[in-house]
């Protein structure tokens, strides 16, 4: 549901707090297993959905707590074409990940939202390849096109 799409609460001057560090908590604090760092590739399990309701619910229960709107990013960093292919998503598998991941924020927010604690669900898009070491450089025309598929 595109709730908030004409317009964002966060630019009405509020606080708001963001999710942060999602692959690194489930890695190092919660000792799972994210192969090339996709945290999508857990919505494939009842235990992977699970750990991601956890992390997101933790910001939540702080916002609610504090008063703040939210942010939650969805874990899709990673789930673009050449990732997916690497983790074996034909196109099909990973149009159904990244709704999945969409899904699962909706339902965070229709268990936490409250009036004082809007809840802003933002698609994460990653890069193409490795953000720290940038091999292949896209023109934007080329960019749009490989990034639409996801966005869509």
């Amino acid at each position: 549901m595109t709730k908030y799409r004409e317009q964002l609460p966060q630019l009405d001057g509020s606080i708001f707090l963001t999710d942060g560090g999602i692959e690194t908590t489930l890695i190092f604090h919660d000792g799972l297993d994210l192969p090339y760092f996709a945290s999508f590739h857990l919505l494939r399990s009842e235990e992977g959905r699970a750990a991601l309701r956890k992390y997101f619910a933790t910001y939540a229960s702080l916002a609610r707590e504090e008063g703040t709107g939210l942010i939650l990013e969805s874990a899709t960093w990673r789930s673009s074409p050449d990732w997916g292919v690497r983790l074996g998503y034909d196109a099909a598998a990973l149009d159904e990940a990244n709704r999945r991941a969409v899904y699962l924020l909706e339902e965070i927010r229709n268990e936490w939202e409250t009036t004082a604690t809007p809840i802003v669900i933002s698609g994460n898009v990653g890069p193409r390849g490795d953000g720290y070491k940038p091999g292949l450089r896209m023109t934007v025309e080329e960019a749009e096109q490989y990034h639409a598929v996801q966005i869509g």
